[in-house]
C-alpha cells in the first residue's frame, strides 16, 4: 500500500493522537482533550464541548446555530476529520 504525502501526515497525526490519554463520559463527551487535537483543530470550531463518535472514532464539536444545535465533525485547517483511529478501508 502506497500512501500519498497528505495521507502520510494524517496517518502520523492519528498515531500520535492514539497514544494520548483522554477521559470520556458515557455519552462520549471528552473531558480532557489531548494537546495534539487542540493543536491541529481549525480555529472556527468551539473546543469547549467535544465528543467522540462511537461509530467512527472521530471527534465532534457542538455547534450552536441560529436554528438548531448539533454536533459537527471536528476538522483540521485543511478540512480533514480528526479521529482517534485510522478510517477502515472498504
Amino acid at each position: 500500500m502506497v500512501m500519498t504525502g497528505g495521507r502520510v501526515w494524517v496517518a502520523i497525526a492519528l498515531v500520535a493522537l492514539a497514544g494520548c490519554a483522554e477521559t470520556t463520559t458515557p455519552q462520549g463527551q471528552v473531558s480532557d482533550v489531548p494537546e495534539g487535537v487542540l493543536a491541529i483543530a481549525a480555529p472556527f470550531q468551539d473546543l469547549s464541548n467535544l465528543r467522540i463518535d462511537p461509530e467512527d472514532g472521530c471527534y465532534q464539536w457542538l455547534h450552536n446555530g441560529p436554528v438548531e444545535t448539533t454536533y459537527l465533525p471536528l476538522r483540521t485547517d485543511t478540512g480533514r476529520p480528526i479521529c482517534t483511529r485510522a478510517p477502515s478501508e472498504v
